[in-house]
């Protein structure tokens, strides 16, 4: 990825994993995500996680067990959360101005769920200009009442197929960086 890289990983929170209630894919799902952020580690690029609030009654209210982010995907030290309340994580966080500030101009995006907060954020990196790598295998999301996951998915993917570099999860190398500044 291009040296000004960063990561980002979206709503990876325990809910979504939770067994009674989890993403589709969930346990494959995980294992990519858990290995993409060890190569961007080892890779020395910077990490930003996403943590969605809900409100009273959603699984992810904040403070809750269900708003905890992963424990397999716990941050390290200094790499940032944002807490957001929109789908779009630019429209309720500081995360342009934190890439700006650090100059990271490309993102590779990865988490949750795939027909809102993956869509709306990319979305959002595009629309201000932003390079972003989506990670074609590292987001998912429910089943709805007319569509299985996996169609969503792949809905997802095709719309922002001509707009981003689509990526299966393993493929997505990261060129060692040491820029990111809180």
């Amino acid at each position: 990825m291009n040296s000004g890289s960063v990561l980002l990983l979206v709503d990876v929170q325990a809910n979504m994993f939770d067994p009674a209630s989890p993403v589709a894919g969930a346990a494959p799902l995980l294992g990519r995500l858990r290995d993409l952020l060890h190569r961007a580690r080892g890779a020395g690029v910077p990490v930003v996680f996403v943590r969605n609030c809900g409100g009273a009654g959603d699984p992810d209210v904040p403070g809750s067990p269900g708003w905890q982010l992963h424990a397999e995907l716990a941050p390290g030290d200094g790499e940032l959360i944002l807490d957001k309340t929109t789908c779009n994580t630019f429209a309720s966080t500081e995360l342009a101005a934190v890439l700006e500030s650090s100059r990271l101009t490309h993102l590779v995006i990865a988490g949750l769920q795939s027909e809102y907060c993956i869509r709306e954020t990319t979305l959002g990196a595009l629309e201000m200009g932003y390079g972003v790598a989506l990670a074609s295998d590292g987001h998912s999301t429910y089943d709805s009442r007319d569509r299985k996951a996996a169609t969503i998915v792949a809905a997802v993917n095709d719309e922002l197929s001509s707009r981003v570099t689509l990526v299966p999860a393993e493929k997505i190398s990261f060129v060692e960086q040491r820029t990111f500044r809180t």
